[in-house]
């Protein structure tokens, strides 16, 4: 099935995540590392994104981005895309492509959902076994966001500012919420937004979306939703 358009509104932070072709490994050492955050950073101030989480994980990496221009995220993730492969394949001496086809993307209500999908991002390690907490890992925006360290990276979103009046309250603040375990609907939640390009909102931020851009925000009620008792009583069909 063919995927979703995706939701084109500058201003609004993005959930964006490229993985290697089968998933396999992109990043091998840490210059390949530094390469693609450099390129990152580069294509954010060239296209106008501010980068306000990510991770760089071996065979994949995630960004929560809010772009000023319509097509400022595409723009992004085909510089860095091309850039990295270019790259790649002259260090590794291969051939081929190296993505596993264009990125997936959701829009985020930064409201209700940001900073979750920020922790979200920041505990891709964890989760994956290779640390135990967000700290351990170095390639995330955990540091900066959490402990106050230097990434010229990131940019605060609004609701990160919403923190604390300080920066030491809004760290303190944020370290708090990210040592809560992200629940388990939550994260089905923020994986199933991401792959099928649904909207991850409140059913009014939802609604608002929809109303903008006259389509559907998210996916229709199942057939076997619609056809039962609830369903048929509420409608006034039984």
């Amino acid at each position: 099935m063919a995927r979703l358009p995706r939701f084109l509104m500058p201003g609004y932070p993005q959930h964006v995540i490229q993985r290697g072709n089968n998933r396999q490994q992109i990043l091998f050492e840490e210059e390949d590392y530094w390469f693609i955050w450099d390129k990152i950073g580069v294509a954010a101030e060239k296209f106008q994104c501010d980068i306000h989480a990510y991770v760089l994980m071996p065979n994949h990496f995630h960004l929560l981005v809010t772009s000023y221009l319509e097509n400022g995220i595409g723009k992004l993730m085909q510089y860095v895309g091309r850039y990295y492969v270019q790259y790649f394949n002259n260090r590794y001496d291969r051939t081929g492509t190296l993505w596993e086809g264009r990125y997936r993307a959701t829009l985020v209500d930064p409201k209700h959902y940001l900073l979750a999908v920020s922790h979200y991002i920041e505990a891709n390690a964890v989760r994956a076994g290779l640390v135990s907490k967000p700290s351990e890992y170095g390639w995330s925006s955990y540091g900066g966001n959490a402990e106050g360290a230097e990434d010229n990276l990131i940019t605060s979103h609004r609701e990160y500012e919403r923190l604390g009046r300080s920066a030491k309250a809004r760290r303190e603040a944020y370290a708090k919420h990210a040592e809560q375990p992200i629940a388990e609907p939550m994260l089905k939640q923020i994986r199933d937004c991401t792959n099928k390009a649904w909207v991850l909102g409140s059913p009014e931020f939802c609604n608002e979306i929809e109303s903008v851009l006259n389509r559907r925000a998210l996916p229709r009620p199942r057939g076997g939703d619609r056809r039962s008792e609830a369903y048929r009583r509420s409608a006034g069909l039984a």
